[in-house]
This record gives structure tokens, sequence and C-alpha cells, in this order.
């Protein structure tokens, strides 16, 4: 009996505490259960709270805007004037009055509507005015990316921003153009919305509106569009003067009037065989008329201002631009090209080039894209300025100035003997010299005067291609990217660059190893006369060493040491002053070049077709560039006094007067005795 007693005992305190736990995780619930409803309330308070302060703020910023009824109230749009330099010579007029003629939507075509609505709104029938999808993943880029890169609009949008609203990036902005999208989409249909999107939106240029754009583009009515001229104006309202067919980016504009018709294919409103014929069909542009001088440059200038102030401010902005152009030269510079042009036909030459900079500024004085602007035969809108060729040999220099920064020298010696390059076993390459000759053992020095290929492929082996495309990527290059691609023809001119930077380039020869930025806006004032951009002091990068400016100057302004290739009288000499001047031929004669500066003043040239036939054989940089080069350089330092250029005193003249004056060489040019001849006599 004690001993069941003592169990009956020994166990309540077992169940009591079973109690307590029970009791304990009781009150645990009860709490986790207060906790999450406290939290659920708290949430539910800001997102109430978030919704009122949206709304709030959607009816802060409606509480100014202008009704979507009253979209015909438009302020004046002021012309934008861009002059030359002394602001005396209006190059261009971006005219404040539009063109604009009005169209009912049952005239613009089908091709027209869904080729727009494929390139800029593809969810226009579908959205209430925005696409938030769209608006997020243009907010994801604008993040990724740090700058505002993408808009996220819809047609609606785009509507409203350029009729009631300005084309300034800003949050304000958007929230406004928001607001009115939707209040847009409410009082109006879908094809109503479209028709004033059409009737509205800028196209390039003076044309506003759909029938304006086709009749400047190409002459007719918009009733008579074809597919790809459909496809055409559905590419321009994404950035009208960077797609424009007159400006420097024509490549560009046909591939974004393909994709769009690639798109079109794929949303089943035209067949594949459409699309094709449509790709594949050749479309003439009209010209853009008179009323413009220095076509080219003004383009690229129209391009840099759209890009800082938006298409609409320079369209309508009433801007006045004082460019770096320098009147005189810029038409001298046409002229020229003009004349020696025509004579260059002959040689199957159609088309040329020149771009011309102050060395100590970087302001841009002469910039000519083509032998003709009007020229549609030659692609004459084209601005061949901007555009990527194989420089050829002119692009020695940049090399060598690698090697000499690297610690080899003018003195340094190397074997002009035909070699294999090749170290895989796969392909040969045995580059040879543009004689057919090779000259044996030779200097630096010789092998640039010469412009002799064997020696030069050498010394690019010796300091690495990678080497010489950071060098080359300090000067300006940015093309140049890819070593793997290159390989050693890069010394040869193997690898494509524009004009604008090949001659930028030269500037750090004639400045001793200091680059200068080219320059092509020197102040922009508002309607109000307001300044809004200056250029004060020139941007200046130190490259390399002043020693290597120097020795490359000495060596491609030393008439002498080149005179065994180019002879005694060639293009290559200004009769009152010194020049350092290189030319350069790619092997299939597609492109010739001569570039050369002065301490002052440095100017390129290319000479070639823009589709990129060859010309015959001999039309080398010296014959068809370097006349024309020679031509511009002499009127252009006239009346100025000469400068000595800032070129090693020890080889400028030691050369000339030591070892060609001991008999090596006699003073004949390549057709008579060559000055290595003694050295090395090549079996044939």
């Amino acid at each position: 009996m004690t001993h069941h007693m003592s169990i009956t005992e020994h166990k309540k305190p077992r169940l009591f505490r079973h109690k307590r736990i029970s009791h304990h995780f009781s009150r645990r619930k009860n709490k986790k259960g207060r906790i999450f409803r406290i939290i659920f309330f708290v949430i539910l308070f800001f997102f109430l709270l978030g919704i009122i302060g949206f709304f709030g703020m959607i009816g802060w910023f409606s509480r100014d805007l202008p009704h979507p009824d009253k979209l015909l109230d438009r302020s004046i749009p002021l012309s934008t004037k861009i002059y030359d330099r002394t602001g005396e010579h209006l190059l261009y007029e971006v005219h404040g009055a539009q063109q604009r003629s009005l169209v009912s939507i049952s005239h613009i075509p089908n091709s027209l509507k869904k080729a727009t609505i494929t390139a800029e709104d593809k969810g226009f029938y579908t959205h209430k005015g925005f696409d938030v999808r769209g608006i997020l993943r243009s907010i994801l880029v604008d993040i990724i990316s740090r700058k505002k890169a993408q808009g996220g609009s819809t047609i609606t949008q785009q509507f409203i921003k350029n009729s009631l609203l300005t084309s300034r990036k800003t949050f304000t902005r958007k929230i406004k153009e928001l607001v009115l999208a939707y209040q847009l989409e409410k009082q109006f249909s879908k094809d109503q919305i479209l028709q004033m999107y059409f009737n509205e939106i800028p196209y390039g240029s003076t044309a506003y509106g759909v029938q304006a754009a086709s009749k400047m583009y190409f002459g007719k009515n918009v009733q008579d569009l074809s597919l790809a001229e459909s496809a055409y104006l559905a590419a321009l309202p994404k950035a009208p003067t960077y797609y424009s067919p007159w400006g420097s980016h024509r490549d560009k504009l046909d591939a974004r009037k393909n994709a769009i018709l690639s798109d079109m294919e794929k949303e089943e409103y035209i067949s594949e065989e459409e699309a094709r014929a449509a790709q594949e069909e050749k479309i003439k542009f009209k010209s853009p008329g008179q009323g413009i001088e220095a076509p080219h440059f003004v383009m690229y200038v129209k391009e840099l201002l759209a890009d800082a102030y938006g298409e609409k401010r320079v369209e309508e902005g009433g801007l006045k631009v004082i460019t770096s152009l320098d009147y005189d030269k810029q038409k001298f510079a046409e002229q020229t090209i003009r004349k020696q042009g025509e004579k260059n036909i002959s040689m199957d030459a159609l088309n040329a080039a020149l771009f011309s900079l102050d060395t100590k500024t970087g302001e841009i004085l002469a910039m000519v894209g083509s032998r003709d602007y009007h020229n549609e035969d030659i692609d004459g809108n084209v601005n061949v300025v901007l555009r990527r060729r194989q420089p050829g040999s002119s692009f020695k220099p940049i090399v060598y100035a690698a090697a000499f920064q690297k610690g080899y020298t003018p003195d340094t010696i190397l074997f002009d003997i035909v070699t294999n390059f090749d170290t895989t076993g796969i392909k040969e390459y045995s580059p040879h010299n543009y004689t057919g000759k090779e000259y044996g053992p030779v200097t630096l020095r010789q092998a640039l005067a010469g412009s002799l290929n064997i020696p030069a492929v050498k010394t690019l082996y010796l300091v690495g291609v990678p080497h010489v495309i950071e060098f080359a990527q300090s000067l300006g290059y940015t093309s140049l990217t890819d070593p793997d691609r290159y390989g050693l023809s890069l010394v040869l001119g193997g690898a494509e660059v524009t004009l604008f930077e090949h001659t930028a380039a030269f500037t750090a020869f004639a400045q001793e190893g200091k680059r200068v930025a080219p320059i092509a806006i020197l102040r922009v004032e508002d309607e109000k006369n307001t300044v809004l951009k200056e250029f004060k002091d020139p941007i200046i990068q130190e490259v390399f060493d002043p020693e290597v400016a120097r020795n490359i100057s000495a060596i491609l302004s030393d008439q002498k040491a080149r005179e065994f290739i180019f002879g005694g009288h060639n293009y290559l000499i200004l009769s009152d002053r010194p020049a350092a001047v290189k030319t350069g031929t790619t092997n299939d004669n597609r492109d010739a070049w001569t570039i050369g500066y002065t301490p002052s003043l440095v100017t390129g040239v290319w000479v070639g077709n823009n589709n990129n036939t060859p010309m015959k054989k001999g039309a080398d940089g010296s014959k068809v560039a370097a006349p024309i080069w020679n031509e511009f350089m002499t009127y252009a330092l006239k009346n100025t006094p000469p400068e000595p250029l800032s070129a090693d005193r020890h080889y400028h003249g030691k050369t000339c007067n030591g070892i060609y004056s001991k008999g090596i060489y006699s003073g004949k040019n390549f057709h008579g005795k060559h000055p290595y001849d003694s050295f090395y006599r090549p079996k044939r």
C-alpha cells in the first residue's frame, strides 16, 4: 500500500509538467500570432499609405497638365542655327518652320501601320496607354548601364511627349506622361491615337508626320509607299538624326529597316517572301537639296547636339551653335577634293575624303566626307571620315612609335629579307615590299622612311601585337580590340580604322607625345542667348615620351631618307616648310592614304571607293591621295610662318649629311641604284 501510494504520488508531478509545457507552447503560439498580426497590419498600413501617396502624387502632377482635348495647342518652334568658327557663315539652319501635312488613318498604308507598331510598340492594341513590363525593363537597363538609356515608351506615350511635354528625361515628366497616356486611352480609340501619332511624330529635319516625311525622303504621298519604304519610315523615329539617310549611319538605318521587316515576318504581318523582297529592294532617297554648307560636318555636329540635348530641342529649340570649322579652309578642301577626285577617276578611284584639325587645340578645321555629297552613284552622303577602312602602311608610324617607346631606337638594325612568319605550320605568311625587292640589313629609321614591309612586320613581331593594340588605344583608336584577329598584318593596315581617329592620333607626333582630342563645337547658346556649353581648354593626354615623337617626326620629314622609294620630286614635300608625312596603300588597292602634319596642322586624306571595289594598279597613296594633301596643306598654311618640327636633331640631318654623302647613296631614285645594294643583293 505504501508502495502503491508512492507510485501515485510520483506520477502527479509528471502530469503537472505536461500541463505546464502545453500551457507554455500555447502562450508562445499566441505571442507569435500577435506578432504576425501586428506585422500584417503594419504592412497593410504602409501599403494603403503607398496607394494614397501614389494617387496623391498622380493628383499633384496632374494639377497643371493640359487636357488631351487641347492637343492642337503648340508652342512656336524655333530653328537651330549652325555657324562656322567666326559666327558669320551660316552652315545650316535646322528649320523651326515645320513641314506638316495632316493625313487620315485611312490613307496610311497598312504596311506602315504594322511596321511602326512592330518597331515601336508591339502591344499597342492591348495596353491601356503604358506597358508595365516595358517600364520595368527600361528601369533595369538604366540601373545596369547607370544612365538613362531606355525609354520603355508606348506609341501613346511618345505622342504625349512630342505633343504636350518635353523630351527631357526626368522622373516628373515620366509621371505626367503616364497620367496623360492613360487619360488619352480613355478618351480616344486606338486608331485615333495612331492617327494623331502619325501626324505628330518627328521623322528628322523639318518633317513632322508621315506625309511630310514621305514627301521629303521619297517624293511621294504616304499612301503610295512600298513595304520597304514603310519600314524605313518606321525605323526613323527612334533617333531621326542618327538614322538619317543623309547622315553618316546609312548602314545602321538599313540594318534597322531589315530587322523591322524580319520582326514583321515573325509577327505574321507579312510573308517570308515579302520580307526578303523588301530587304533586297534598292530604295533611292531624295537629295536633301541646297541650303547646307559643309554637309558632312554639319550632320556630324547635328548628331553631337542630338546626343547632348535631345532630338526635339535641336529641331525646335532655337539653339545657336558656333562650330570649330574654318569656312575658307573647308571650301578649299571641297574644291580640291572635287578637282583632284575627277583626275583620280581614270584610276578607278571614284571617291575621296579629307579631315584636318589644329594639332594644338584639337579644333576641327575641315571635314569633307566624300567627293560630292549629293552624288548617289558614289554614296556621296556617306561620311567616309567616320567610316572604318584599312589604313595600309599609314599605320606603320604607330607600330614604330610603340617600338621606340619600348626601348628600340631608329638605329636598331633588322634584315630586310623575305621571311615566313608563320609559326603554326598551317599557312605561310611571307610579306613582300611594295617594290618587290629586299634591301638586306636596314635600320628602323630606313625601314620606316622607305615604308618597307618586311622590317615593319619584324618590328611588330618583336614588340608584340597586344602591346601595339594597347598603345594604339591610348592614341584614341576605338576599332582595334581583337589582337588575334589582326595578327602581324596589323602593321600593313590589316585592321580597319577611321580617318577621324587615324588623323587625330598623329597630333601626338606633332605635339611631342601629347594627343589632343578633336573638338567640333566651340559654343552653344539657347534661344535666350544663355551659354549652354563653351569650349575653353583643349583636352590633352600625354601618351608617350617626347623623344619618341621627335624620332617619328625626324624620319617622316626626311626627304633624303625616302628618296630611294618615292623619288626626289613628290607630293610629300611642302615647298616652304618641313612636314612629316606617311602614305598608305592596301595590297589590293582598295584604299589609299596620306597623313601628314606640321607643328600646328595635321591633315589626313583617303581615296578609294565606298563599295570597296579596287582601284587600278599603281593607285597608291603617294599618287592619288598625296596631291590632295599637298594642295590643301599649302593653302591652309599660307601666310603663316614656318615652324620647325620638334625632331631629334641627331637623326634629322646626320643621315642626310652622313651616310648618304659617303657614296652609299648616289642620289638616284628607286629606278636607279638602291641605297642598300652594296649591303645585300637578293637573288631572283
